[in-house]
């Protein structure tokens, strides 16, 4: 499981990497073309950015650190899920699409000194974003939702272990799993 898991987010950096060569190959030229739009007001386009910043475009122009902030954080991460620090199969999905649109967005920087940005929900007014964001957005998603149903478990596991024996929940210890 943790080498497909690893294979998927390769897969899904070479999904990113593709979707931009695409945006920089023929929407660059236009700019922007529109994709959807309801009663003549746009809602989806693909607009070309090139962002120097991270998300929102804070840091702007700080790509040597970015690259190293994120080259550390995602050599981690595989670290520990290949030394199986990181076991439960739900923490190894979300963590693996996090690492998929940390490397997709760190490939930029790398080779171009700026994100490629494409995806642009102008009905909304929301910063332009790309596919890796996508990815790391979900995965990031799924560790908050996954770790707050893990400490609701914990916190029943306790109210129950206390109303058994007798305890107050303050003087029931957690156990770690």
């Amino acid at each position: 499981m943790t080498y497909i898991s690893l294979a998927v987010a390769v897969v899904l950096v070479g999904i990113d990497q593709l979707t931009k060569w695409l945006v920089a190959t023929h929407i660059k030229p236009q700019h922007s073309v529109n994709l959807i739009s309801v009663n003549g007001k746009e809602w989806l386009n693909l607009t070309y950015q090139e962002n120097t910043g991270a998300a929102f475009s804070i840091l702007r122009d700080r790509q040597l650190f970015l690259i190293i902030l994120t080259s550390i954080i995602i050599l981690g991460v595989i670290i520990l899920i290949l030394t199986k620090r990181i076991k439960k199969k739900a923490y190894v999905w979300s963590f693996s699409l996090i690492i998929a649109g940390g490397i997709g967005n760190l490939i930029d920087r790398i080779f171009h000194n700026y994100v490629i940005d494409f995806i642009d929900f102008r009905i909304i007014k929301f910063a332009v974003f790309n596919f890796a964001d996508i990815c790391a957005v979900i995965g990031t998603g799924m560790l908050i939702v996954f770790y707050v149903m893990e400490e609701i478990q914990n916190y029943k596991k306790k109210k129950k272990t206390a109303s058994e024996s007798g305890q107050s929940e303050e003087e029931t210890p957690i156990k770690d799993e």
